[in-house]
């Protein structure tokens, strides 16, 4: 099978796991695409391969299928800001990328039409590529579970919060600030 093919397949898949075929699941796949060009990565097993995604849209979905990047793996990763923009790394080589997506004209095309320009172009039209503004982070860690005290549920131990003395889960808690 040729790469032609083989992305064919890909994309084919990432469709099928999302559920349809929108320009949205086209920016995950065309970033998934350039991330694995640029720094020479394959499908992730377990870890080797990280994306931090600043979006919880639909091209997540296409990462997950084309470098195996998940939220159970934990090595997908969320630090939503609103933009279509993703950092990934090697844990191999301990390189990185941010990709981020350049605005596309779309004024007077039709959705399909959109979707069809993005898969028409290069990768590196579609993206600014630049250094991520964090370091790789650190492979995911099994946590001790600790009951809460409030509702009596088990909660990750790094989610517990002291509460006039007792141990209490995030939907338990009560912040408390004074400002905004």
């Amino acid at each position: 099978m040729d790469s032609v093919e083989r992305e064919r397949e890909l994309w084919e898949r990432a469709v099928a796991f999302h559920g349809h075929s929108c320009p949205g699941l086209t920016i995950g796949y065309k970033a998934a695409l350039y991330a694995r060009d640029v720094l020479d990565l394959h499908f992730s097993k377990d870890e080797e391969v990280v994306c931090v995604t600043e979006t919880d849209a639909c091209g997540v979905d296409a990462i997950s299928v084309v470098l195996g990047c998940s939220l159970g793996k934990g090595n997908l990763l969320f630090r939503l800001r609103g933009k279509q923009a993703f950092s990934f790394f090697n844990r191999k080589t301990g390189k990185g990328v941010r990709l981020v997506m350049r605005d596309m004209p779309k004024q007077g095309k039709t959705r399909e039409e959109v979707q069809q320009a993005m898969m028409n172009t290069p990768q590196a039209q579609l993206f600014d590529r630049k250094e991520p503004s964090f370091e790789l982070p650190e492979e995911a860690r099994i946590f001790p579970s600790l009951v809460c005290e409030s509702c009596g549920e088990k909660t990750a131990e790094p989610y517990i919060r002291l509460q006039e003395g007792k141990k209490v889960c995030l939907d338990c808690f009560s912040s408390y600030s004074r400002f905004m």
